[in-house]
């Protein structure tokens, strides 16, 4: 299994805005339209790969923890699905309800947005501030598949508590770590 780090876009850049289809309410949606009043969790994610099986229910509780609290989970798939064709909108939806997402999980077939976020693997996590400018981007935690330590999301989830308390966020961020993005 193949390793490939963040591209650690830089802090403070505006989140680029998109319009894809949601594979779960097979609806076009905006940023605009799903960003949170308090902040937004941009995550690229796909349906196959081990590191994004291995935080499934880690990224899930997290959702549902912070989503009453006014912050916003966006899941992105970019994956090129002709040649892995198991990251295709319809699994995709079927992944989304056999693991409980609560948000949206949007397909970026032309792999604009995956660009425009410099997303490179999956996982890829971004979070941004009500003005959609991004505080936060790396790893979810330091788990990963294998390595006995337990995913809590621990480095998320202090962005996301310094976030919501008005807090400085810790500048120094780990890249995460998983799958390379599928590109055409």
């Amino acid at each position: 299994m193949a390793s490939t780090p963040s591209n650690m876009m830089p802090l403070g850049t505006i989140a680029p805005d998109f319009n894809l289809p949601d594979t779960i309410t097979d609806k076009i949606v905006s940023l605009d339209k799903l960003k949170g009043k308090k902040g937004s969790v941009i995550l690229f994610i796909c349906n196959h790969c081990p590191f994004v099986k291995h935080v499934n229910s880690t990224i899930t509780h997290l959702a549902s923890k912070y989503q009453s609290k006014g912050i916003a989970f966006i899941a992105i798939s970019s994956n090129d699905i002709v040649n892995y064709p198991q990251d295709s909108p319809e699994l995709m939806k079927q992944t989304a309800l056999q693991e409980g997402y609560s948000f949206p999980y949007l397909f970026d077939e032309s792999q604009e947005v995956a660009r425009a976020y410099e997303a490179a693997c999956t996982p890829d996590f971004y979070l941004f501030d009500n003005d959609l400018r991004l505080v936060y981007r790396g790893q979810l935690d330091d788990s990963r598949p294998g390595n006995g330590i337990l995913s809590t999301g621990l480095d998320l989830r202090n962005a996301l508590e310094a976030l919501l308390s008005n807090k400085p966020i810790n500048p120094i961020q780990k890249p995460s770590i998983g799958c390379n993005i599928k590109w055409k």
